[in-house]
């Protein structure tokens, strides 16, 4: 990819049925590169659903969803991680019984497309090696890398996590709640690790959060969805002051029935 390409993540009359309820109703939106875009909504908005179906855990009910042109609604979450998409989830998602440098091995490895030769190469593989403890200084871990990824602390997991992530090299970073379950010390890390994802200019990044002290202090971009809809889209201040948004989180009634979307 070159410095002057824009990349675009793309939802087009998205929707999503479970049986009889609509948990996503008929949303278009677009994300670009060099942004960092928070999925923010009530609970049951819909957010974490619109999250799995970018991602490739669900599979819409109709609607699509495009990659840099290309229709990727029908490919599995596998495929689009080879596309470039990658996801952290809320809950880690780890090798608890393998050390902190394996982990993140495992990630180069799939990006080096060297996985097929798995243990047996990896520690005499010089780029893996030094790969592997370059993104473990990126998310201060390499005094940990022999430890066991069970053995590390919650939020170091959450940093191994996000350290397996960048390994990959996506072009989109998706983060669900990444600060949840952690501890007041531990926070600062993580968001610190997103807001250096966030200065690659040639990255999309999504991030679905509920604190919004967190969604202000990261997000360029807000998209609010209620009921499953799409309620607003802008910057923060003006979508949090938004009347209709407003009324979603906090129950204040409004008289206008007017959609705030800028």
């Amino acid at each position: 990819m070159t410095t002057n390409e824009e990349l675009r993540l793309s939802a087009t009359d998205l929707t999503m049925q479970f049986g009889g309820q609509v948990a996503v109703n008929d949303v278009n939106c677009e994300f670009r590169s060099g942004q960092l875009t928070a999925l923010i909504g009530p609970n049951g908005a819909g957010k974490s659903t619109l999250f799995n179906l970018l991602s490739g855990q669900l599979r819409p009910s109709s609607g699509s969803i495009h990659f840099n042109g290309i229709n990727i609604t029908k490919k599995s979450a596998s495929q689009r991680t080879r596309m470039g998409i990658g996801r952290a989830f809320q809950r880690t998602h780890l090798f608890p019984g393998l050390s902190v440098f394996e982990n993140i091995c495992i990630s180069v490895q799939a990006r080096l497309n060297l996985c097929h030769q798995f243990w047996s190469l990896s520690s005499g593989l010089t780029e893996i090696s030094e790969l592997s403890e370059d993104y473990l200084r990126r998310v201060h871990l390499i005094d940990e890398r022999d430890l066991l990824a069970k053995n590390l602390s919650h939020g170091g997991q959450r940093r191994l996590e996000v350290g397996m992530l960048m390994a990959l090299n996506p072009k989109v970073y998706m983060f669900d709640e990444p600060t949840t379950g952690m501890s007041m010390e531990e926070v600062p890390g993580i968001l610190d690790l997103i807001s250096s994802i966030r200065q690659d200019k040639e990255s999309i990044v999504i991030l679905v959060e509920h604190k919004m002290d967190i969604v202000r202090t990261l997000a360029e971009r807000v998209i609010v969805l209620h009921n499953g809809r799409l309620l607003a889209d802008g910057g923060f201040d003006d979508v949090m002051s938004s009347p209709q948004v407003q009324n979603a989180y906090l129950g204040i009634s409004t008289d206008t029935g007017a959609k705030f979307v800028s």
